[in-house]
Order: C-alpha cells, then structure tokens, then sequence
C-alpha cells in the first residue's frame, strides 16, 4: 500500500513539474515575443531618425555617393561593434555567398541610392511617410516565401499601421514639394529593402555584425565605384560626416536589431513593426520645422500605438512538432527548447553544434528558428 502511495505521490509530483516546466516554457516563449518587438521598435527609431537627416545633408549630393557614405557608416559601426562583443554568433558560410550578395546589391546599393534620389524631390516629410511601404511588402513576401502566419491581430496591426502611414501621407501630399517622381523613387526603394528583409531572414541566424560588415562593404564599394562612373562629384567634408554617422546608427545600428528581432519573430512581424520608422523620421521632420503637425498627424500617431500594442500583446500558441535536428545558431538555456548541458554550466547567449530530439507540445511562439511550421 505504501508502494502504491508511494508510486501515486511520485506520479502526481512528476505531473506538476510537467506543468510548471509548459508554464515557464510558455512565459518565456511571450516574453520572447515582446522582446522581440521592442527590439523591432529600436530598430524603426535607429532607422526613422536618420531620414530627414539623410534629406537634409544629401542636398546637392549624388545620390549614389550619399549611398556609398550611409554603407561606409554602417561597415564602420559593426567593425566597432564586433570588436566590443565579449561573444560572436555563428559566421557565414560558403553556401550564404549567393545570398549576401543579392542583399548588398538589392538593398545595400540601389535600394539606398533609390531614397537618397527620392528624398530630394518628394521631400523629407512625404519621403519619411512612404517608408510604410516596406512593412506591407515584407509582410506580404514574409507570408509568401516563408509561409509566416498571419493572423488576425497581426493582419490588423498590419492595417492600421499602414492606415496610420495613408493618413500621413495625404497630410503631406498637399505640400508644394510632393513630386511624383520621388514618390515612385522612395516606393522602389522600399520594394528593395522588403526583398533585403526576405533573403536577409535565412542570415538571422548568423552573427548579425558579420552579416552588417559584408552587405555594408559590398553596398559601398558598389555604389562609389557607380558615383565614380557617373560623375558623381565629392560631397563637403560636414555632409559627408553626417551621412557617414546617419549609416551608422540608422544602418548599421538599426540592422544589427533588426536582425535580432527576425531571429526572435520572424521576417514579417518584424517588417510590421518597423513601420514605426516612417512616423518617427515625420515627427522629426515636423520637430525641426519642416511642416506643421495636424489633426491627420495626431491620428497618425494614434493608429501607430494601437499597431505596436496588438504586436506586443500577441498570443499564438498550437500544437507542434520539433523533429530531431542537429544545427548550430546562437540559443539561450532558458527559453524552453535548449536543456543540452554544458561542463562548466554557461550562462546567456552562446554558439556551437548542439542537437534537439523530436518533441511535441504546445506554448506561445513566434516565427524564429524553431517555428518554422505550416498552419
């Protein structure tokens, strides 16, 4: 009988730390998520700031040498940032060579020179506004290439950020310096950068300053040996140390986080909430007395908050299966997925081979690394 109770209490113990493991696993997959957009949201202001900035002191500079200078930033910020680190992720391979060029091509060099064009004759409110693009078309190609799911609190994120950025834009169209050519620039420009955050997302897993340094070099040299090409003329010494200080922070800065929030939520809730950066580089723009804000403005900003909280209070949670894999990529032991044990212990993010057995089970979770499932 003892035996029996024994056997009972062991079992119903055995039960409740089942439980509190699914509950702990399920805390940290949300927290997870939030992280995530809050480093999404880091990313958007790096970015939106800068824009206006880039307007105003790429004047009278051509717009494949103020692309060459945004890059030569960004390549300068990793470098430090590398140096800095205590650790590095996982560094590219062979096989990402293809990919890393694309990226430096599409969204490195014309993607770049595209804005930096469009921005001298759309203005730099209306420039800053039309960024919006980006998120509908990354969310768009997210969904299409990697099958993200997108459900209904993200569809209408998705939605009243992108009403936020109409409301914005027809504020601003009625500006004397809207002009029809730059808007179709900063338009193609923002294509350029969806299809960068579409082939970037495979690259999440690898050292992100690694990945910064080689689109960023490639980006500049490409774009000077263009501006070389075209005639493009040497820019003053102050506007080429603010454009090299904007790639660094709204370049290099902000792409190291973005990178980190794909890892975390995946390509299209990332390219979502980034659609803060349109509002944030209007805001500055209206601060510094470029335009004055409006009713269309406040509701802008209104629509932009609700966005970033259906994305920050987002739930999905299934379930699903890990089938035995054997990788490598920078992982954590307390996010619910890596119980692998190490001697000494290690503590925070770290890299090297590990392998995860076949599980089952169910827990709040984003589009990252482990979640790559059809729904």
């Amino acid at each position: 009988m003892r035996s029996r109770r024994g056997a009972a209490a062991a079992k119903h113990v055995q039960s409740l730390a089942e439980h509190a493991t699914a509950v702990a696993c399920c805390a940290m997959a949300r927290s997870a998520i939030a992280r995530g957009v809050l480093i999404a949201c880091g990313a958007a202001v790096a970015f939106g700031m800068t824009t206006p900035i880039v307007a105003w002191a790429g004047r009278g500079v051509g717009a494949f040498a103020t692309a060459s200078l945004l890059y030569a930033g960004a390549a300068l910020a990793s470098a430090i940032m590398w140096a800095a680190a205590r650790d590095h992720g996982a560094p590219l391979r062979r096989p990402d060579l293809p990919r890393v060029l694309a990226v430096a091509i599409v969204g490195g060099a014309l993607a770049p020179a595209l804005l930096a064009w469009g921005l001298q004759r759309a203005g730099a409110t209306v420039g800053s506004l039309l960024l919006n693009l980006e998120a509908v078309f990354t969310v768009v190609l997210a969904r299409a290439v990697f099958r993200e799911p997108i459900g209904r609190r993200v569809a209408g994120a998705v939605a009243v950020m992108v009403a936020g950025g109409c409301a914005l834009v027809l504020d601003g169209s009625r500006d004397a310096g809207w002009g029809l050519a730059g808007v179709l620039a900063v338009a193609a420009a923002t294509l350029g950068w969806a299809i960068d955050n579409t082939l970037t997302r495979p690259l999440a897993e690898r050292d992100p300053l690694t990945v910064i340094a080689a689109k960023a070099g490639i980006g500049a040299g490409a774009t000077l040996a263009v501006a070389v090409l075209v005639g493009e003329g040497a820019p003053p010494a102050w506007a080429a140390t603010v454009l090299l200080a904007c790639g660094a922070t709204g370049y290099g800065l902000s792409l190291r986080l973005y990178l980190l929030a794909q890892r975390a939520i995946g390509a299209g809730r990332t390219g979502s909430v980034f659609a803060l950066a349109p509002f944030i580089g209007a805001a500055l723009a209206i601060a510094v007395g470029e335009r004055g804000a409006s009713g269309w403005t406040l509701a802008a900003a209104v629509l932009f908050a609700v966005g970033v909280t259906l994305h920050v209070t987002e739930r999905h949670a299934h379930d699903h299966v890990h089938e035995a894999i054997a990788h490598d990529h920078p992982h954590r032991h307390d996010d619910g997925h890596h119980d692998h044990v190490h001697e000494p212990p290690v503590v925070g993010e770290h890299t090297h081979p590990h392998h995860h057995d076949r599980v089952v089970h169910a827990h709040d979770h984003g589009a990252d690394l482990h979640h790559v499932h059809d729904h």
